[in-house]
């Protein structure tokens, strides 16, 4: 508990990222699960930056005594454009300023197009001003014109948030819902999207799940392992001295200190949904986490530093005006047997 104190009271507050205690939260839980979830919130919210979507952000996931998404930086800069170090720890900018299993729609839609002044879109955030002709950066702060109308709905065990941008008339308009839910009394969670083109322009991006997962506060390094269904045949190679890949798993072999950062690819996927299935196993805290998700992969990726192991899986959106388009992803947590 004294980790997650220290951090928290060492958060600056940035435009992006709330104050501790501040930022509007609700709670959901059952008999194996406890969530912290923050609410989108234009003025409060914990985050109110332009890359990620705002909905569903777990600020902490508490399972079999263990916490998992908590903050792993310390400060939020907005100078900084993406990650960089202090002596007390991680500093992030604004827009990296996220926790939890958290997803961006990665391309800005009309973007390209829209001249110095003009808007474009982020799908979970907005209507955006694109302030010059400079190509599109995820590290950078774009002023929010029209974020739509943000509504959230409770029940004990879960929440759904629904964005409303736009409409009849608009060059982009949708209507966006997730929803967090908890299944049963079991230790899972299932993450449920629905989007509704409602403009003339057609919605079409990447989207990947960050999944900014942290067990307890602890480092990153031989206690991690990634399994997947599939032969990984990256077109990203790791840095051998930390992470080995034997066929269907990638194993952490060293500790990740200071300044390492370690990212590789996990390709070698079908076109089938049943490859989005990733096992990561904490073996130091014996916690497992199970990502499923009923989309084809369109990429997958594993970025850490030394306090975060960030698994993400890719998949494509697209929905011409008028058309729709669904997505769920299943978490499933569990304990792990004691290593014979």
């Amino acid at each position: 508990m004294r980790w997650w104190v220290g951090v928290m009271a060492a958060l600056v507050v940035s435009h992006g990222v709330a104050a501790q205690g501040s930022a509007p939260e609700a709670q959901i839980q059952n008999k194996k699960l406890k969530l912290k979830v923050y609410l989108p919130d234009a003025k409060a919210g914990f985050y109110t930056a332009t890359r990620f979507d705002w909905s569903g952000v777990i600020a902490d996931l508490e399972f079999s005594g263990h916490h998992l998404y908590r903050p792993w930086f310390v400060g939020v800069d907005a100078a900084v454009r993406d990650v960089s170090y202090t002596a007390d720890g991680i500093v992030v900018g604004p827009n990296t300023a996220m926790v939890g299993p958290v997803e961006e729609f990665q391309k800005p839609l009309g973007y390209e197009a829209a001249k110095a002044g003009e808007t474009f879109l982020k799908v979970g955030v907005g209507i955006l001003r694109k302030p010059d002709d400079a190509a599109y950066f995820f590290g950078k702060h774009f002023d929010l014109v029209d974020g739509g109308k943000w509504t959230t709905r409770k029940t004990a065990t879960a929440i759904t948030f629904e964005q409303v941008l736009g409409g009849a008339g608009s060059d982009y308009g949708y209507v966006y819902t997730k929803t967090i839910r908890l299944v049963g009394d079991n230790a899972q969670m299932v993450v449920e999207h629905h989007l509704k083109n409602t403009g003339n322009l057609p919605i079409e991006t990447p989207l990947y799940d960050h999944n900014f997962l942290t067990v307890d506060g602890g480092g990153v390094g031989s206690n991690y392992s990634i399994t997947l269904p599939y032969e990984i045949k990256p077109t990203r190679e790791p840095n051998a001295k930390f992470v080995q890949i034997d066929g269907k798993k990638a194993r952490y072999i060293a500790e990740l200190q200071g300044e390492d950062r370690v990212a590789f690819g996990l390709q070698g996927f079908s076109d089938s949904a049943t490859d989005y299935n990733f096992f990561i196993e904490n073996h130091a805290a014996k916690v497992g986490v199970r990502m499923e998700g009923d989309q084809p992969l369109a990429n997958a990726s594993v970025w850490s530093l030394r306090n975060i192991l960030a698994v993400e899986p890719f998949i494509t959106i697209s929905a011409a005006p008028g058309k729709e388009f669904s997505w769920t992803y299943t978490y499933t947590y569990s304990d792990l047997a004691p290593a014979r």
